[in-house]
């Protein structure tokens, strides 16, 4: 029998505790239902204390889903607030002063008076603030518009202050404003096509496009194409022969995710490793009539490209830093939007492979580079169309590009030489005392250029026959006895004043009807070079292509020309519009203004309204520089029978099909040396490798010290011309003195040492896209310290310069990565790796390095490439760590069109190892080779002492050996291009 007196105990206090609980709801001092409670202390650790400090009744009960401590009245005793939440429990919304109803409500959250002190009227109605959104992330809803928190509230966005430079107060909800898609995602041939609705009600700027439609084009396995677009509508496309598919990519290195919960976002990552190369899950989609704007985040801070601009370092500052783009006559300055439009960037990953992506838009637009990484885009016409090329390697991406936009025209050869200008000569005396002076110093010369002075009244194809009478006969002289070219400038401005008859260019444009016109159709009128009026050409116009061709033809005639230099085609003109101005209308005044110079877009060009062929000026702006360059090529290739060349000022993605480019009038400044290596570097990034600043610069007077570094440095522009403007002190390599014009010659020395080399570069660029400027982070890519090295650069991936770019400074500190290198004069290899070296370089010096493991040819240089490509070609041969090289040249007659794809060239592939040198001829389609030889072999590196030499099987005896430099001599081998060559030593 059991004890169970602990039994009896225990069921007294369960009833007591029963009747205790069963009579509490009595107890109340309130007539409220359990089941109507609302909640007084919804944060935890409520205490009945702590409920009637907050004039809230406290009862417990014996049901969990009951709140003990509730309102005594119903509605809640706190005015009209939509909540019963306690003004103690509120999460303030708008820590921020200023807040009013209007503006909290803008943020999705509660207003509410209340007497609590300390307790805030905005509060989210959930007791708790959302996931906060990175300030970095923020994509900016009044894009620098006046309006504050209202229009922000108007337009349906987040309004939050920030004390971090650049972040936008009012931004949109990444979650809740953009579009959803309808009905099935359709799996199509060349990928996915996705109809989309826009969710809501807000607006910008009025006309909002509610349906639009995207396209996913999986091209390759490295290449992707999205286009966003209104299926409903024509919008105006960039009317470019980018590649198509009829099959999409089989094993692309690109994965493709979508989402649609809330808003549709579009995903993009790669295939091995899942890295983000595209992400639009920030929000921010917009498509109105003449407003589209999409923000992606980026995987990485790393970010190079877009342009034109002057950039002062080649990896950009990603902290809210706006980049407008639109053509314009514009001097190079920080954040001003130049010449040409390049809306593309390259991003290199966090694991060091490297993207690339294009947004094929010719609109007004500005790009924002934001910290989350973040990319926001807004133009003001056209579609959202991306390219995304995915590489993986810089160099890939580059060759990519170059696929979709087109591969670079073939430069002739004497292109390669130095090239002499001046805008203000006024004289062809002058230009004969320059060019004679510059010869004197024995410095080599391979292009005379003529500017607008030589023109009469600066009118395109006729030329001064005062101040510059004989200069027909001079030019021919310039050629025949001093192998030198002759470029001559124009202008895309037609001179309308001239007396009918007098001036064939504007009487047959009239007749042919070729000209740029007004909404009336009559041609535009407004004031460029000539002394009245002009009117401008239309090249989106075949018969304006024809026009353009036969004048110059006619002048060819006339003066006997080489190549064409077409400037001013952004297009520039010096009357806003026109000279009758510009109609108000939504296309010249549209609701939004990039972040570009000017008032207006037609700023120091034509009217957006105007009319060409193609369509409105609104769209084919900053086109026209490409559209001139295809007419124009044709005309300088159908006047001189020969490959030729044509320079560029405004360019667009795929101009480098046709045209060079030079990087504008810049300044006689020490720091516009630095900047111009970064726009070589950036201008081989959108895949225009012949490419050049005015060396000594355009504007103001050139220094001593200054010009003769920078002679140094423009050696090895791949297009190298020195160039001033009207009014400053001359400044070509002849107007200094002996010691200036002798160390000029002796640097342009080297660069046509080097010619062979740098063609090979060129012919590389034009058949497979490669860059012929390089950055050192191309070739070593995880080195994270060449991704912000600008000052030095590479050509091709075996020749490093290191140019002086400081005044007073005899000295350069250089960065060598983890490789061979020796020094270019002598052969000395650089004991460091993968660190920074303090090189001397004097005034007549610039510091250049070979990289082991690399062949480069050579030639003996001569006055111009005219003497010179006759003259005995070589090799440097420099060894890497396992005693081998290896390396290309590609040689055919330099001036002929289609060489290559004629199969009118030569080839040959380099190889070293073991103590021999093999030549092995891979194409042999150009005789010329039969009358060149092998002359001088230079092996850099060579450990042991070397006794013996011998070339093609036969002991050679006229070589040197420097035991303290390791380098090898090979002269006067004499040995037949047109046979494979052999050179062995030990």
């Amino acid at each position: 029998m059991c004890n169970c007196t602990w039994f009896m105990v225990a069921l007294v206090l369960l009833q007591a505790v029963t009747t205790l609980l069963a009579v509490a709801p009595e107890e109340c001092p309130t007539n409220v239902p359990e089941n109507e409670r609302r909640d007084c202390h919804s944060d935890p650790g409520s205490t009945e204390e702590s409920c009637w400090e907050r004039d809230c009744t406290w009862c417990e009960s014996n049901d969990v889903n009951v709140p003990w401590c509730f309102y005594n009245t119903d509605p809640a005793p706190y005015g009209d607030c939509p909540t019963y939440q306690h003004p103690k429990d509120r999460v303030d919304c708008h820590p921020d002063s200023g807040s009013t109803q209007p503006s909290c409500e803008s943020r999705g959250c509660l207003w509410c008076e209340t007497a609590y002190e300390g307790a805030p009227w905005c509060f989210y109605s959930e007791g708790v603030a959302p996931e906060p959104i990175m300030e970095g992330y923020r994509v900016d809803c009044l894009m620098d518009q006046a309006g504050g928190e209202s229009l922000c509230r108007e337009r349906g966005c987040y309004y939050d202050s920030s004390n971090r430079d650049g972040v936008p107060w009012c931004y949109f909800p990444p979650d809740d404003r953009g579009y959803r898609i309808v009905g099935e995602v359709q799996d199509m041939y060349f990928g996915h096509r996705i109809d989309l609705r826009r969710d809501h009600d807000y607006t910008l700027f009025g006309g909002d496009v509610d349906e639009i439609r995207i396209d996913i084009e999986m091209q390759t396995d490295e290449r992707l194409h999205v286009k966003i677009y209104d299926p409903n509508n024509i919008r105006f496309e960039v009317p470019h022969q980018m590649p198509r598919n009829n099959n999409k990519a089989s094993n692309p290195l690109y994965q493709i995710q979508y989402s649609n919960d809330p808003i549709f976002t579009l995903n993009v990552t790669r295939t091995d490793n899942g890295r983000m190369i595209w992400d639009t899950s920030i929000g921010g989609l917009v498509y109105e009539d003449q407003y589209l704007q999409l923000a992606t985040k980026l995987g990485s801070e790393e970010i190079y490209g877009f342009g034109e601009h002057e950039h002062h370092s080649f990896r950009h500052d990603i902290g809210f830093r706006t980049h407008g783009m639109y053509s314009r006559d514009q001097p190079p300055v920080e954040n001003g939007n130049l010449y040409g439009v390049y809306p593309y960037y390259m991003s290199i990953e966090e694991d060091f492979n490297a993207h690339g992506v294009l947004l094929l838009n010719s609109n007004a637009q500005d790009v924002t580079l934001q910290p989350g990484p973040a990319i926001t885009y807004r133009t003001i016409g056209g579609v959202l169309d991306y390219w995304i090329f995915l590489g993986p390697t810089p160099e890939n991406v580059a060759e990519q590009l170059s696929e979709a936009v087109g591969r670079t025209f073939m430069p002739p050869y004497w292109s390669m030489g130095f090239q002499l200008s001046r805008y203000g000569y006024n004289h062809i005396d002058v230009v004969k005392e320059t060019v004679n002076r510059v010869l004197a110093y024995d410095i080599p010369l391979d292009v005379q250029f003529g500017d607008i002075d030589y023109m009469d009244r600066y009118m395109d194809f006729t030329y001064d026959k005062v101040n510059y009478a004989g200069l027909p006969e001079y030019v021919n002289e310039l050629k025949t006895e001093e192998g030198i070219h002759y470029i001559i400038i124009l202008d895309p401005c037609i001179a309308n004043s001239e007396p009918a008859g007098t001036y064939p260019p504007y009487d047959e444009g009239s007749r042919l009807g070729v000209w740029v016109n007004d909404t009336n159709g009559i041609p535009v009128v407004g004031k460029v070079w000539p002394p009245e009026g002009v009117v401008f050409p239309d090249y989106t116009n075949p018969t304006c292509n024809e026009w353009w061709v036969k004048q110059c033809l006619d002048f060819k005639e006339v003066i006997n020309y080489d190549g064409l230099w077409i400037d001013m085609n952004e297009p520039a003109s010096f009357v806003t519009g026109s000279l009758d101005g510009c109609d108000y209308n939504k296309w010249n005044n549209p609701p939004y203004h990039p972040n570009i110079f000017g008032n207006v877009l037609a700023d120091k060009t034509l009217c957006p309204d105007f009319v060409h062929f193609a369509g409105k000026h609104y769209d084919i702006h900053s086109l026209y520089g490409l559209s001139e360059g295809p007419p124009s090529l044709a005309a300088a290739r159908a006047a001189t029978g020969k490959r030729s060349i044509v320079i560029s000022r405004s360019t667009y993605p795929g101009s480098s099909q046709h045209v060079g480019h030079w990087l504008g009038d810049n300044y006689s400044q020490w720091n516009n040396m630095h900047f111009s290596i970064i726009g070589m570097l950036e201008m081989n990034l959108f895949g225009m490798p012949y490419v050049g600043a005015d060396i000594c610069g355009f504007i103001n007077d050139a220094q001593y010290e200054m010009c003769l570094r920078w002679h140094q440095l423009g050696a090895f522009y791949p297009f190298s011309r020195n160039h001033n403007g009207l009014g400053y002190r001359e400044q070509d390599p002849g107007a200094w003195d002996d010691s200036f014009g002798y160390n000029v010659r002796d640097i342009l020395y080297v660069r046509y040492t080097l010619i062979p080399y740098l063609y090979t570069l060129f012919h590389q660029s034009h058949t497979k896209g490669s860059t012929v400027v390089r950055p050192l982070m191309h070739e070593f890519i995880t080195d994270r310290e060449t991704h912000t090295t600008d000052r030095q650069f590479l050509w091709g991936a075996s020749l490093m310069i290191s140019p002086v770019l400081d005044q007073g400074a005899t000295s350069v500190r250089a960065y060598f990565p983890d490789d061979r290198w020796y020094d270019y004069y002598t052969g000395n290899e650089v004991s460091e790796r993968g660190s920074y070296v303090t090189l001397n370089a004097p005034s007549d010096y610039i510091p250049l390095h070979v990289r082991g493991g690399y062949i480069m040819p050579t030639q003996e240089p001569a006055r111009s490439t005219v003497y010179s490509r006759v003259l005995p070609l070589g090799v440097i041969v420099a060894l890497d760590d396992n005693d081998s090289a290896a390396g290309k040249i590609f040689w055919d007659d330099g001036d002929s069109i289609d060489t290559y794809e004629n199969g009118e060239f030569f080839t040959a592939d380099f190889s070293a190892s073991s103590g021999e040198l093999q030549g092995v001829i891979t194409h042999d389609g150009y005789r010329g080779v039969d009358s060149l030889v092998w002359g001088t072999v230079r092996v850099l590196g060579v450990a042991t002492s070397v006794t013996s030499v011998s070339v093609n099987g036969a002991a050679h005896y006229d070589y040197s050996y420097n035991e303290q430099t390791q380098e090898l001599v090979i002269n006067n081998m004499d040995a037949n291009m047109n046979v494979n060559l052999n050179v062995s030593w030990s």
